[in-house]
This record gives C-alpha cells, structure tokens and sequence, in this order.
C-alpha cells in the first residue's frame, strides 16, 4: 500500500464515524449489526469487522459480548493521549504534569463556578463524597479522585474541557503512585473547599481553593525530588497496582 493512501478497513471506519455523527447516535446506543453495516456501506462483514476493531481501539465504540456493538463512554478520547506512560522519570513527569494543572485547572475551576447548574453540583458533591470516605477508610481512593476533577471538568459546560481528563487523570495516577499515603487530610479539606466554591458560584473562591490544592501537591513532589538526590537516574514505569496500594 503507497505511503498515506488509506485502507479499506480505515476508509470503512471513517464511514462509521459519519453515521454515528448525521444519525445523532448518543454514548450507550447500539450500532447496528455487522451485517445490517455492511449492507449500509456496501462493502463485506469482514471489513466492518476490521472497522469496528479500528474503532475500539480508538474508544470510540466498544464490544459487548453476546450484546453488540456500542457507542463508548470515552466518546474517541485516547486513555494516555500524550503517550505518558512511556516516560520513564516519573518524578520529572510528575512536576511537569502539576505544572500544566497549575495552568489549567484553577481556571477550570473558575468557569466551573460560574456554569455549574445543580444536578451537575450533586454529581461533584458525590464523587467528593466518595473520595474523602476512601481517603478516610484507608481505601484506594484515585478512581474517585480523577471522578472528582472529571465532575469539575463537566460543571464548566465547556465540551473540549472533558477531553483534556486524561491528561489530568495521568497526572494524578502518577502523583498518587509517588506519594502513597501522604496530602490525605490536605485533599479532603481542599476537595470540600472547591465544592463549597462551586456550589455558591464563587468563581473566585474557586479558582484560589483548586491553585491551593495544586500548591500542596506541588510542594509535595518538589520534596520528594529534593530527597532522592541527584543522579538517581529514571526510575522504572509505574504500574496502575502500584497505585492502588
């Protein structure tokens, strides 16, 4: 195949693509079947099947046996968009992360004041909720924090903000992995203070209550890398069970 000419299979997921977008086709709705596709498309199962495999791949649908094929949650968004993963020297990822949250969240935080309506309030009072009960119980807590900061993202009405979550969400994978058990008492009392923010529309209450939370987690890690010295060298990727201990 000449270099950039497109396959089949891309070509027929570009395809897919289209219908779930002219059809208004939603998160959770049932595509239709691979023949049903095929038949729409005029090209052979096989292909769609590639198709659809192409598509998972990229979270835009995803498999459920015995049931079909289905719109994902993760709406195409990447789970490691930037490759992080792959970087080896999380103390350093770990500092460059906090500083583009440090550019970008308080400001979500912000808007998310001023936008938030109340059913969006009562989601990020649970996922807070549930957070601070984990963090206090001893339990793994970082599903429910990256919920929190998700639940913030979607007060600020603004459709690109949900995007940029995985990158948060890598950022506090790697922040938890590296300061196991430390900021416990600080991130309760942070997380509330925003959600008091949000809830009374103080935008800039907000703002300074999520720099504050950014400030001590900053701080944390700045320590943490004074304390492993110099030449250390990179230190092997972390996996997610590290940071569910």
């Amino acid at each position: 195949m000449e270099s950039g000419k497109k396959s089949l299979g891309e070509k027929v997921s570009e395809q897919i693509t289209k219908l779930i977008i002219e059809n208004h086709w939603d998160v959770g709705d049932r595509l239709p079947s691979e023949y049903e596709l095929a038949k729409m498309l005029g090209v052979g199962r096989s292909t769609v099947r590639e198709a659809i495999r192409a598509l998972v791949s990229r979270n835009v649908l995803e498999v459920r046996r015995g049931a079909g094929t289905f719109i994902s949650q993760k709406c195409g968004v990447a789970d490691d968009p930037l490759g992080l993963a792959f970087i080896r020297d999380k103390f350093k990822l770990a500092q460059d992360l906090m500083e583009i949250r440090v550019m970008i969240e308080p400001q979500i935080a912000e808007i998310a004041a001023t936008k938030a309506e109340q059913a969006d309030i009562e989601v990020l009072r649970a996922a807070c909720a549930e957070t601070e009960s984990k963090i206090l119980a001893g339990q793994p807590h970082m599903d429910a924090d990256i919920r929190f900061h998700t639940a913030i993202a979607s007060c600020s009405k603004n459709i690109v903000m949900p995007n940029l979550i995985p990158i948060i969400s890598r950022s506090i994978e790697v922040f938890i992995g590296l300061t196991v058990k430390t900021l416990l008492q600080e991130t309760v009392e942070t997380h509330r203070e925003i959600v008091s923010a949000i809830t009374e529309h103080d935008a800039h209450r907000a703002h300074d209550a999520m720099l504050l939370h950014l400030v001590y987690n900053r701080k944390t890690i700045d320590d943490l890398i004074r304390r492993s010295g110099k030449g250390m060298g990179p230190l092997l990727p972390l996996d997610r069970q590290d940071f569910e201990n």
